[in-house]
This record gives structure tokens, sequence and C-alpha cells, in this order.
């Protein structure tokens, strides 16, 4: 049967349409051409889309991008099943277990259900869960391919369940002084280089004693850059100029004015 001819509500409809743009000799040579390798890229952009969605409040952009976000599910578990290492339906099958067995207060019996976890229980959880993978380090499953910002914090957050931690944002704070101490006294290139690694890297365990996603932060300074850039940009235009003709003390007048206006 023609995908197209199905519910177009039903994940069983996407599955199908992927099988057929996957199909040797009537499928998409393109869709055919790809790998994980190749698709995996695209995983990682819808992703950062549907957080611009969610940024922005448009409902119907997050529903657009949710789906595109969904089709990137599809598309590697249908070049798993082609391996014959899994199937869409293992995909569903291991998320819903994990998260029963992750959440007992809400999916257990009557005695786990009468209490609330205890802080703390969703890292013990995915601990015991790593200790029975056998995996010779704590960092060993912190993904290479995160954004560098987002995996920073999740190292550190590993090794302080070993106890490697400062114990409070005090502490991470003079080490941010140091750092860039640090990175002003480097000589070179490359020493300033790995020195500002350092300074960023400490900056991303700070938010993390401060309980702050330092990519949403990130996210928040850079939307607030650019609308006040912007009314720069704007303002001069009105006065019949523009940022390349003006000096910086008259772009810093208007940004001090989008400043007071937020």
């Amino acid at each position: 049967m023609n995908p197209a001819d199905l519910d177009r509500r039903s994940i069983t409809t996407l599955n199908a349409i992927m099988r057929a743009l996957r199909t040797p000799g009537s499928g998409c040579p393109w869709d055919l051409a790809q790998t994980f390798e190749t698709i995996a890229p695209y995983t990682i952009e819808e992703a950062y889309e549907v957080a611009d969605a969610i940024a922005t409040g448009s409902r119907a952009e997050l529903r657009d991008e949710l789906g595109d976000l969904l089709l990137q599910v599809v598309y590697h578990a249908r070049m798993a099943e082609e391996e014959g290492a899994f199937g869409f339906d293992d995909v569903v099958q291991a998320i819903s277990e994990k998260m029963i067995r992750r959440h007992p207060h809400v999916f257990g019996d009557a005695a786990a259900r009468a209490h609330p976890p205890a802080k703390g229980f969703w890292e013990a959880a995915k601990a015991s869960e790593r200790a029975e993978t056998a995996t010779a380090s704590l960092l060993d499953d912190v993904p290479l391919a995160l954004p560098a910002l987002i995996r920073a914090v999740k190292l550190q957050a590993r090794a302080a369940q070993a106890g490697f931690d400062w114990p409070g944002p005090a502490e991470v704070i003079d080490k941010i002084a140091e750092e860039a101490r640090e990175l002003a006294a480097a000589a070179d290139k490359d020493a300033k280089s790995e020195e500002l690694g350092d300074l960023l890297f400490t900056i991303a365990n700070l938010a993390r004693h401060l309980d702050i996603e330092p990519e949403s932060a990130l996210r928040s300074a850079n939307a607030k850059f650019e609308r006040r850039f912007r009314h720069i940009e704007r303002e001069l235009d009105r006065r019949g100029t523009s940022p390349e003709a003006s000096t910086l003390a008259e772009m810093d007048a208007l940004w001090d004015k989008a400043k007071a206006t937020e």
C-alpha cells in the first residue's frame, strides 16, 4: 500500500514512509545513500531547531520542528533495522522501560508510590545503570558529539559523583579569577587557547554549581546582544548613517539607551 494513502497522524505511516524512501530501486537516491554518520549532523541540527522554536514561543514552529526531530529517530531506527540490529519498536520499548524504571514513585507498587523520590534519585538511578555496563570510567559514556559547553557540565557532574568537585560557587569564582590571570599572562596563541579553554571550562562549572543551564544562559545572552545591536542599526539608519560610519562612543550611547529601555 502507498504510505501516502495511510493515516498521516499515525507513527505507523511515518515508519512506512521511511521504509519506502529506503527501499532499493524504488526509493529516494539521496535517502538510500545516507548512513548513521551522514545523518548524525542533521539530528543535532534538528534538536537545536526545536530549542529555537521554544525560544521564539511559536507553537506552530515547535510542532514542525518536533516532527523533523522525530523523523531523525525514525531514520536511525530504520537504518538499524536494515542491519538487523533493532527497529523503531525496540527504541520505544527501551525508553518506556527506562522511564518506568526511573519513576518507581509513579509506576511502582503502593509502597514505592507512597514516597517521593529522594534528592539525587535520578542521578543515582543512572549511575546504577552505568555500573551494570561495567565501563572503565565514570566519564566513558559522556558523548563526544555533545556541544563542548554541555559536555563540560556533564563531565564535571560525573566527576562530582566521586567527590571531585569544588565545595561551592565561591570557590569556583575564585578559580575563574585565577584562570583569567593565567590567560592574561599567556605568552603565545597556543598558550592563550589553552588558558581560554580552562577559563570556559571553569565558567561552565560555575553554571553547574548555580544550577543554571549554561547553554540556555548563553542563548539568552546572544538574543540580548542581537536585540540591542539591531536597535543600534535601526537608530543609525534613522539618522541616515550606519555602524561602519559611526564611532564606538556613538554606538555605546545607543547600546545604553537600548539597555535602559529593556
